[in-house]
């Protein structure tokens, strides 16, 4: 995996376009989807925290949205987030699809969706909430569900998911959940292009204004391209969360 990365990185960071990176003086470090994985979160977390050291700098920390479903510690992840260690750095928290679905099962009706959320990973965020659960889920106990989620669903929880960012730019940097809709304005673009769009994105070799990091499109390794940069390494199926480091016009791996 280390040899992959290393090669991606030194066959794609030489583009013109990289090389405008960050203004000098700043270090964002960007964390892919997280999705209910604390033990991987608390390394990260913890390899920031000694990366810092003796940094003079102004550091950001971009979480890039998804940090619930399918782990089994959503509640904790979200937890750990709210009372962040890197609390002196700035941070920014990104808006993903699942947790947008899992405000639209809490505040909505559609018993659709809430089958398709309990399909694709919020059974595990309900148990991580400690709602009752007894085999899968049919129309029937829905309702049920959710007042049980709401009601154990702390406040500083509920303000959380609904405060998140759809999308946060730096300098040359667009950084977004799951991508933007090429041909389309940075600034024109739709929260569902923003949180669930895939191949048209992850095929396209436009040049969007900015550099486009982003997750939710898994890949084995982080995907260092010359318009888009991919960081969702599937950490709840393969123990590999990654974190991107970017400085002037350097990409690294942490």
């Amino acid at each position: 995996m280390k040899s992959l990365i290393k090669k991606i990185l030194t066959r794609r960071t030489n583009t013109d376009s990289l090389r405008k990176g960050l203004s000098d003086g700043i270090r964002v470090y960007c964390i892919g989807d997280i999705h209910g994985r604390l033990d991987l979160l608390n390394d990260v977390h913890a390899k920031i925290i000694n990366h810092l050291i003796d940094y003079t700098g102004q550091p950001y920390v971009v979480y890039l949205g998804d940090y619930v479903d399918r782990g089994p510690q959503s509640m904790q992840v979200v937890d750990c987030l709210i009372d962040s260690p890197l609390a002196e750095v700035n941070q920014v928290y990104l808006l993903g699809n699942h947790e947008q679905t899992l405000l639209q099962f809490m505040y909505g009706s559609d018993l659709g969706l809430a089958h398709d959320w309990f399909r694709f990973g919020g059974l595990a965020t309900l148990q991580s909430y400690g709602v009752s659960l007894k085999g899968i889920p049919t129309n029937k106990d829905i309702e049920g569900i959710r007042a049980d989620l709401y009601e154990k669903c702390p406040l500083s929880h509920k303000q959380f998911y609904q405060t998140l960012a759809t999308h946060f730019e730096l300098d040359n940097y667009y950084f977004v959940h799951a991508g933007i809709k090429p041909k389309v304005k940075l600034a024109q673009q739709s929260i569902e292009d923003l949180l669930w769009i895939r191949e048209e994105f992850l095929s396209s070799t436009r040049q969007h204004g900015k550099i486009i990091v982003h997750g939710h499109s898994v890949t084995e390794a982080p995907e260092i391209l010359a318009n888009r940069i991919g960081l969702d390494t599937g950490a709840y199926a393969s123990n590999n969360l990654t974190c991107a480091v970017f400085e002037g016009p350097d990409i690294t791996i942490l």
